[in-house]
């Protein structure tokens, strides 16, 4: 296992704390339970939960009263902060904090109310994608909200054998513009991008298959959002193999359900995993902050 880069920020003279991480009845992730984030968090402490972070690939930390000066501070452990396109939903004071809202205020959108609308990795578009996102409850609806996540390690592992000779050693195209004018037509919480903001999210290619940088383990990197096109294939070729694809990689057996309770923050793999927003009722308030760690080149 390797070190995340900004470690050597631990804070080696705090107390231990006294804290359980216990897997989920699910195919993937792990609820850390009493663990307070607003506490500094000593050396084993922190690699515990990194271990537990690359074994599970989601975790949950319930009931955390965290400022997001905290949230960013956390986050900032396990490396660089990456800055979503769309500045405008950052909260002020906070540029590396995206609010994640269905809230209308003024007749404005306070944050990015339909994130997470298709399956997809954080930031699979960038040259180094995420290697993790934290969403921290701030308010939560009565109903819906959910979010899903899919287990891509077990998604290659179970991939039939046809699809796996096809996708190995291939590549794939991921844009933020893949399917951005359907969510402008569906939803009123995409702006228009300006020319400086589309600069920011040029198209990339990474391997269908990429290997953890940590753990060495293979798992799928594709998804219905941001992937366009198999390069090596023909266009025709390509959308049949990514929608089968696709179609495996999000599969009942391979994904978990996540029910949020208030003030939970989920921090996940995006090199393991997709996620989806399950959704939720317009007419009911939802606000999450995400901040997303910057990963590596995919290999």
């Amino acid at each position: 296992m390797t070190t995340p880069a900004n470690s050597i920020a631990s804070v080696t003279s705090s107390a231990p704390q006294r804290f359980e991480i216990l897997p989920l009845d699910a195919p993937l992730g792990a609820e850390v339970v009493g663990l307070d984030l607003a506490q500094p968090l000593s050396s084993d402490d922190f690699a515990r939960i990194h271990r537990a972070h690359l074994d599970h690939h989601v975790l949950v930390f319930r009931d955390q009263r965290i400022t997001p000066a905290q949230q960013v501070e956390f986050s900032r452990r396990f490396g660089p902060l990456q800055i979503h396109v769309l500045n405008q939903f950052a909260l002020a004071g906070h540029p590396e904090v995206l609010i994640v809202s269905n809230i209308v205020e003024n007749g404005k959108p306070i944050g990015l109310g339909d994130a997470g609308h298709f399956w997809h990795s954080d930031l699979s578009y960038k040259e180094k994608p995420s290697l993790g996102s934290m969403l921290h409850a701030q308010e939560l609806p009565a109903e819906g909200g959910d979010t899903l996540f899919a287990n891509m390690h077990l998604a290659w592992d179970t991939l039939p054998a046809h699809l796996r000779r096809v996708v190995e050693g291939k590549r794939a195209e991921h844009t933020y513009l893949a399917r951005y004018a359907e969510l402008q037509a569906l939803s009123p919480w995409r702006p228009d991008l300006t020319a400086e903001q589309i600069a920011q999210v040029k198209p990339v290619v990474h391997p269908v298959v990429r290997t953890h940088p940590e753990t060495g383990r293979k798992a799928l990197f594709v998804s219905e959002h941001f992937t366009t096109r198999i390069v090596e294939l023909s266009d025709g070729e390509s959308r049949q193999v990514l929608d089968e694809v696709f179609a495996h990689s999000v599969r009942g057996e391979h994904c978990y359900r996540h029910v949020w309770r208030e003030r939970d923050l989920v921090f996940w793999d995006n090199r393991s995993v997709m996620h989806l927003a399950a959704g939720t009722p317009r007419y009911l308030r939802r606000k999450l902050f995400r901040t997303t760690v910057e990963g590596d080149l995919p290999v």
